[in-house]
């Protein structure tokens, strides 16, 4: 009989659903009957998700960034120190119970407040056989931002000491991290570069099914506003709010606005309010988001990875209005992807209701260079995970 494969994952999950959808992604895809898959994640929205057979969830107190370096309990009111030491225990005793063979970090590699450095350190003591993976984007920030936070933060020597191989979630002829962030020979030669992330593909009939329900004019169009997490997504759908408010007649095209379940409940209630005043739905949340994604013929979001991962899996033109603050990450993900043809985007400070109207509506008529430039475009992700994951089993028997 073939033994069991247990994979423990890590998800700081501060603020936002990228980093628990990308985990979802990944343990959806590497799972099978003899592996077990546990994720460690802050999610205060983890529980809203399906979680198939042989995986599930450990629930760490969720915290929030109040500074760059200061982070608060997200739902309980305790000491910060007395919730990140809660973390820390939660997550040691986890590993140490579970025994993975395959620990998944993800985006940080020291975890939230170094949480996880103690947990690594105990793999390299007394687990050595553990295989320890920091799974990072290909974007986090501007150059001299992470040059600069990594250096302080010692992380190049902990990927160099405490890391088997580091999965980069892109295209290194796309943005090269190695150059980009600066990374010693000693941690590039541990990185792999899987691609970008596929998305769970929604049957074609359920996809008529909801055109037809939230579009039901023949030949109309769909446009889907998302804000991811909503956090800070309030800027993008005023504006455009305000662009349907200014028009003396109809647009042509259907609309639906999803916030996010962060949006602060005041701006969600004002967006809400007027949207509906438009004749638009609305969501705070949609459980199965690659299915309206799938169904639009436009997407109009912040461009965090994990939407442009879902919006390219599908094969939907996509209009990105990047945050710059706190960090550029989405921006330069913007003009990156801009350059391969495969999204357009509108600078954050430039977005107004005439521009955004002038380029919703030249996307809408005119898709087709943006729709053959993503249907070349490979999504080898969960490929290459799963390659690495066979090498590793194979390793153990």
């Amino acid at each position: 009989m073939k033994s069991s494969y247990n994979i423990l994952m890590y998800s700081h999950d501060t603020y936002g659903l990228g980093h628990i959808r990308r985990a979802m992604a990944i343990a959806s895809n590497l799972r099978d009957p003899h592996i077990n898959i546990l994720i460690l994640t802050g999610s205060p929205i983890a529980g809203r998700f399906a979680f198939p057979d042989q995986i599930d969830f450990v629930r760490i107190p969720g915290m929030i960034k109040s500074t760059n370096e200061q982070y608060l309990p997200l739902s309980i009111k305790i000491n910060p120190e007395h919730a990140l030491n809660i973390r820390k225990n939660i997550i040691t005793a986890t590993a140490k119970t579970f025994r993975p063979h395959l620990f998944i970090v993800d985006k940080e590699p020291l975890g939230l407040k170094k949480e996880i450095l103690p947990t690594l350190q105990w793999f390299r003591r007394s687990l050595p056989g553990t295989r320890t993976i920091v799974g990072l984007r290909d974007i986090m920030d501007e150059s001299s931002v992470i040059q600069s936070d990594w250096k302080e933060k010692r992380v190049y020597e902990v990927m160099d000491e405490l890391y088997n191989e580091i999965w980069v979630y892109g295209i290194q002829e796309f943005y090269d991290p190695i150059q980009e962030y600066s990374i010693p020979e000693s941690v590039s030669r541990k990185m792999i570069f899987t691609g970008y992330i596929p998305r769970k593909v929604p049957n074609k009939k359920r996809l008529r099914k909801i055109k037809k329900k939230h579009a039901p004019k023949d030949g109309e169009k769909l446009v889907v506003v998302t804000a991811g997490g909503g956090g800070d997504g309030y800027g993008m759908m005023h504006t455009f709010l305000s662009m349907l408010e200014s028009e003396t007649r109809p647009p042509p095209f259907k609309s639906i606005l999803i916030t996010g379940p962060f949006m602060p409940k005041k701006q969600r209630d004002e967006i809400f309010a007027r949207a509906k005043g438009l004749g638009i739905r609305t969501w705070q949340f949609y459980r199965r988001m690659e299915e309206m994604l799938a169904a639009a013929d436009l997407v109009v979001s912040m461009g965090g990875y994990n939407t442009v991962c879902e919006v390219l899996t599908h094969g939907t033109v996509s209009l990105i209005v990047p945050r710059e603050t706190p960090r550029k990450e989405q921006l330069i993900r913007a003009q990156v992807l801009h350059n391969q043809n495969m999204v357009d985007y509108i600078p954050w400070n430039s977005c107004s209701s005439q521009i955004l109207r002038k380029k919703v509506l030249d996307l809408l008529e005119h898709p087709e260079p943006y729709q053959e430039a993503i249907s070349r475009f490979q999504l080898t992700g969960l490929d290459i995970m799963r390659q690495r994951l066979e090498a590793f089993r194979n390793k153990e028997l």
